[in-house]
């Protein structure tokens, strides 16, 4: 970690396919956001660097900034199969931050080890100049990996009936 990256990770026994389908679905992304800010998401899953979906926001899950209910658009900007999935984020906000979020999946024997991370060392200098990063705490990611475990425990749990 450094004062522009937060990682964290969990591991979490199921594969990394089941994982990884449920990062590159944007409804996923809600059930799984520990914030509170995500409340619903209109796209198919992504599959591919350059695809986006839209993401439907309430800013008042964190109390900071009186921005209501909004839209941003989620940008891929990687992509690898059952192994990392990131995006950046495209708002109403100008300039455009260029804060990052992402999932890394290392697979072990009968588990994955999962990384989430949040990175803000590219954003735009006025955002620098504000302080204001992170604006998600190292909890909530850590909190997001505890409910993705729980949502591909369940998925697991019905297929297996």
């Amino acid at each position: 970690m450094t004062d522009e990256r937060m990682e964290v990770e969990r591991t979490i026994a199921d594969d990394a396919r089941t994982i990884f389908r449920v990062l590159s679905d944007p409804q996923g992304h809600v059930t799984i956001d520990s914030s509170g800010m995500l409340m619903d998401a209109t796209g198919k899953p992504v599959t591919a660097v350059g695809d986006s979906c839209v993401v439907h926001m309430d800013r008042e899950a964190l109390n900071d900034y009186p921005m209501g209910h909004y839209d941003v658009t989620v940008n891929i900007a990687t992509f690898v199969p059952d192994r990392e999935i990131a995006w950046t984020i495209e708002g109403q906000i100008k300039p455009q931050i260029g804060h990052v979020y992402g999932y890394r999946l290392d697979p072990t024997d009968d588990a994955t080890l999962v990384t989430s991370y949040y990175d803000w060392s590219n954003i735009d200098a006025a955002w620098k100049e504000a302080n204001v990063f992170p604006i998600i705490p190292e909890s909530a990611l850590r909190a997001t990996l505890g409910i993705l475990a729980r949502t591909v425990g369940r998925e697991l749990r019905a297929t297996k009936g």
